[in-house]
């Protein structure tokens, strides 16, 4: 019988694949669900084996079938951090007895991050399609785990979203253009949601550290910058997604007492 914490290690391969549609249709608005996946360069609609994660670009030796044209390695980049994500949630366990609750939370928060993450980057967007489901799924992890903190972490995400609205505000105030946009503030409620009011201030703390080192490699290494970018404007995304995770992971993942 197949150990059941392997299951979110055989997702992660496809839910990659599903995160990498979400990168590249939500911020131009197209249909995710409804709309087959096609060749940028000819247009072909691609077929099943086309669209096996992690496999399809080895077996297509990275070209279109029909076209013959070169394949990003975009897609199976996603699926690989997507895949990386869950080793290291199901890594992090050791021995402890599953609480497979925790590790599919910390699977699927690992994961949605990487999607906001990728598409800050790339758009400097945080789309409420992926951030208020977040919020929701951080309210409802709480329940399910530790339900008497349930009216903490609704606290912690009102005063996140408020708490970065008023910065935001301010900063606009002061420097006469925006800071902070409604796409972090709406984070840091999912934020709250998923870790409590004691760990903002922590997570806030982190996450900016951790973005001003990621602003002065880019400065120091200007090829280090997301292509396409238009503007020097940093995102806060990234940063505060990646300390999220890792606080949720050492705080409560699936390996925290019951």
């Amino acid at each position: 019988m197949m150990d059941e914490t392997l299951l979110p290690l055989l997702a992660a391969p496809f839910m990659g694949s599903f995160a990498g549609v979400l990168i590249t249709r939500l911020p131009r608005r197209r249909p995710v669900v409804h709309a087959r996946s096609a060749c940028e360069s000819c247009n072909v609609a691609l077929g099943p084996h086309e669209l096996l994660p992690l496999l399809s670009y080895g077996l297509l030796r990275g070209r279109c079938r029909t076209c013959h044209a070169p394949i990003g390695f975009f897609h199976t980049a996603v699926e690989l951090g997507a895949l990386m994500v869950a080793i290291t949630v199901i890594g992090l366990r050791g021995h402890a007895p599953p609480d497979m609750t925790r590790l599919w939370a910390g699977c699927v928060l690992g994961w949605t991050l990487l999607a906001l993450g990728w598409i800050d980057l790339r758009t400097l967007r945080l789309p409420d399609a992926l951030t208020l489901p977040l919020l929701l799924a951080g309210l409802l992890t709480c329940e399910l785990t530790a339900p008497a903190a349930l009216v903490d972490h609704a606290v912690a995400a009102m005063l996140g979203y408020t708490g970065f609205r008023l910065v935001a505000w301010a900063y606009r105030g002061l420097r006469g253009h925006d800071g902070l946009g409604q796409g972090d503030a709406k984070l840091l409620a999912a934020a709250g949601a998923w870790l409590g009011s004691a760990q903002l201030p922590l997570l806030v703390t982190g996450a900016a550290i951790v973005t001003l080192l990621a602003a002065g490699v880019m400065y120091l290494v200007p090829s280090s910058a997301p292509r396409g970018a238009r503007t020097p404007r940093i995102p806060f995304g990234p940063g505060l997604g990646a300390v999220l995770w890792v606080m949720y992971l050492l705080d409560s993942g699936p390996w925290a007492p019951s």
